[in-house]
């Protein structure tokens, strides 16, 4: 993945420039005005510079359309929050329930919303957008606000409307909520158009993988591009795979002519464009020669001169769809000889559409919602048998079902003397030999067990839990936890996958953490939790780690005391990619050393995070993860007769 900084926030330009941007747009008319439902009269609605903060304008053509609940004093009224000074700022009644309102004056496709909070910010609250100013519907819901300066994207929802407002929940102050920038952005979705237009401005992109939230889809219809072709502004990013693609709904079967496509310096070299009627069946309709796909991968540029391109591409005849999409082939390379870490992800500032047809009722589908029926379980092993039930588990090997990982010490095999059921539980243990093992092309001090139920039991959605008994020291670490089961497919690959960390110890006592990964929140990113035992409690004691993955969010608990919530809502709306909506698999290990442990306990010698006393432990033998049972209870699933036995 090609490390960026997030997309920052244009701030809201002076009230002098304001006024004449909006004085500007009101002199042309717009294509089409929406009436409300209320009966309030639409302002005139015109194109919006792409960077333009529609809050700030619409207060610049008529402060009365911005307002709230109430105000602290007369220097803290609404038009604070909007008037384009990073000094001034609307502060509510001392209510929970305040609210701040904006009336953009047209139906428009709102892409993100930024609030600059002052230290009165709002520790639970609610974006929510309006067609009439009477119906809301939320689209960005926070309940454990922290202040600063929030962006919530709205992709991939689709929130269109003339009134947007901050709704407030439940204070972090006994003073009322206070905002110095309530910041807007996005534009009107080009109509139908029966003369030659660009069809997909504001209208809504798609893509297989993308970066991060500040690199969405959305930014390649959203009108616009730096001057330059090298700010990290408005674009769609990848990651690092060859094969990504990034697509525009049209809202309808449209005749093209040309496309064009504005590129950041990490372009394409080859590629298709693509169109489609059905979303599903895609038609290519243009490739780059071979020649000028060899010009553009000769020009090889250090990512410090590299600047971006923009490619006009007229259609050898026109073509006919409701989806384009361009389908990357080849990456740029930034070095010659280009090893893989010089090739980046593609990056799109802007994707445009030109031709005829069309609709401005293209819109994104409804998000999932809640499942119906009731838990089943679907999965269940107490290890009461004589061995490791290998129907059910499958015994992972260093150098055979994986290499070596986040510079572990251990090497994973298939032995007794590392997995093995006792008493009614799995043990998982921890052997010491200097050079004794030779694996996957290494030699290795340190074997120790890992085990999953790839291929024998993959699923989505559901309640995971098992009840386990740590070892505590330094470097030794137990994980309860999911991968995407398409891990292993090259052209997704871990973090787009998804990982699920339930539980994981990095040998210490009174902690444990959870934790999710995938696009834009992976490794020291990723979006987690520590949990501390209440009364006393240890890892090296009996608990129950668990999470409910729904197609909503995860929620993570220990002994049934949640410990980590989040929402799908708050991950895409501030994070990255929600990668979690298909078949994932269980895994249980002990692991030894490595980035993890060595990140908190500073260790590097004698092994990385893994110090003499943990490794003189492993020699007098007895280091061991216990596992009593592990469930995996589903909605709507039949029950797995085969695995399914009464709990303990």
């Amino acid at each position: 993945m090609r490390p960026r900084t997030r997309v920052p926030r244009t701030r809201p330009v002076r009230l002098r420039t304001l006024l004449l941007t909006a004085l500007a747009a009101l002199a042309v008319l717009a294509t089409v005005t929406v009436p409300e439902a209320t009966g309030a009269t639409p302002r005139a609605a015109a194109p919006a510079a792409w960077d333009t903060d529609l809050a700030a304008a619409a207060y610049a053509a008529d402060p009365g359309a911005v307002t709230a609940s109430g105000s602290e004093n007369d220097g803290t009224r609404p038009g604070g929050a909007v008037d384009g000074s990073g000094t001034t700022r609307w502060s509510s009644n001392a209510a929970d329930d305040a609210w701040i309102r904006i009336d953009l004056g047209a139906t428009l496709r709102i892409d993100r919303v930024t609030l600059d909070w002052e230290a009165a910010y709002g520790n639970k609250y609610v974006l929510e957008v309006s067609k009439n100013g009477t119906d809301w519907q939320p689209f960005y819901t926070e309940d454990a606000g922290t202040g600063g300066s929030v962006t919530a994207s709205t992709y991939p929802q689709e929130v269109t409307g003339r009134y947007v407002r901050m709704r407030g929940v439940q204070r972090a102050t006994p003073y009322g909520y206070s905002l110095y920038a309530f910041a807007v952005y996005g534009g009107a979705p080009a109509p139908a158009s029966t003369t030659r237009a660009n069809l997909a401005l504001h209208h809504p992109a798609y893509s297989n993988v993308y970066q991060h939230a500040g690199n969405t889809p959305a930014y390649v219809t959203d009108g616009g591009w730096p001057a330059d072709l090298k700010a990290d502004r408005s674009r769609w990013s990848s990651d690092w795979n060859a094969d990504r693609w990034v697509s525009v709904d049209l809202g309808a079967r449209s005749t093209i002519d040309t496309v064009d496509l504005y590129w950041e310096a990490a372009y394409a070299v080859d590629y298709e464009l693509q169109v489609s009627d059905d979303n599903r069946t895609w038609r290519t309709v243009y490739r780059p020669s071979a020649a000028e796909a060899a010009a553009r991968r000769a020009d090889v540029k250090s990512p410090a001169e590299a600047t971006g391109r923009h490619d006009t591409v007229q259609l050898p005849s026109p073509a006919t769809g409701r989806y384009v999409r361009m389908l990357g082939k080849e990456r740029r390379s930034f070095y010659n000889p280009a090893p893989a870490t010089a090739q980046f992800g593609y990056s799109l500032y802007e994707f445009q559409v030109w031709g005829t047809g069309g609709s401005a009722d293209a819109a994104y589908p409804a998000l999932p919602g809640d499942q119906g029926g009731t838990y089943r379980t679907t999965f269940f092993d107490d290890f009461t048998g004589a061995g490791l039930d290998r129907s059910k588990w499958r015994v992972v090997r260093t150098g055979t079902e994986m290499g070596s990982v986040n510079g572990e010490s251990q090497a994973y095999v298939d032995s007794t003397d590392n997995i093995r059921t006792a008493n009614g539980n799995l043990v998982l243990t921890a052997k010491y030999c200097k050079g004794c093992t030779k694996a996957g092309g290494g030699t290795y001090d340190f074997t120790s067990g890992r085990i999953d139920t790839n291929t024998k039991f993959d699923f989505t959605y559901g309640k995971v839990s098992a009840r386990m008994k740590l070892p505590v020291g330094d470097g030794f670490w137990p994980a309860f936890w999911m991968l995407g089961s398409n891990v292993d497919d090259p052209s997704v690959s871990w973090p787009a996958s998804g990982e699920t960390d339930i539980m994981e110890n990095i040998g210490y006592g009174d902690w444990t953490s959870s934790a999710l990964h995938g696009p834009g929140y992976s490794a020291d990113g990723n979006i987690g939790a520590q949990q501390h035992y209440p009364d006393g409690g240890r890892a090296d004691q009996w608990h129950t780690y668990a999470v409910e993955w729904t197609p909503k969010g995860m929620k993570f608990s220990v002994d049934d005391r949640v410990v980590q919530e989040t929402t799908r809502n708050k991950l895409e709306s501030t994070r990255g990619q929600w990668v979690f909506d298909h078949d994932q698999y269980v895994i249980l290990n002990l692991a030894l050393g490595g980035a993890y442990p060595a990140g908190w306990n500073k260790v590097t010698q004698p092994y990385w995070g893994l110090p003499q006393s943990s490794v003189d432990r492993m020699a007098q033998g007895g280091v061991q993860a216990e596992i009593d049972w592990v469930r995996v209870e589903q909605k709507g699933q039949p029950a797995r007769q085969s695995t399914v036995r009464l709990a303990k």
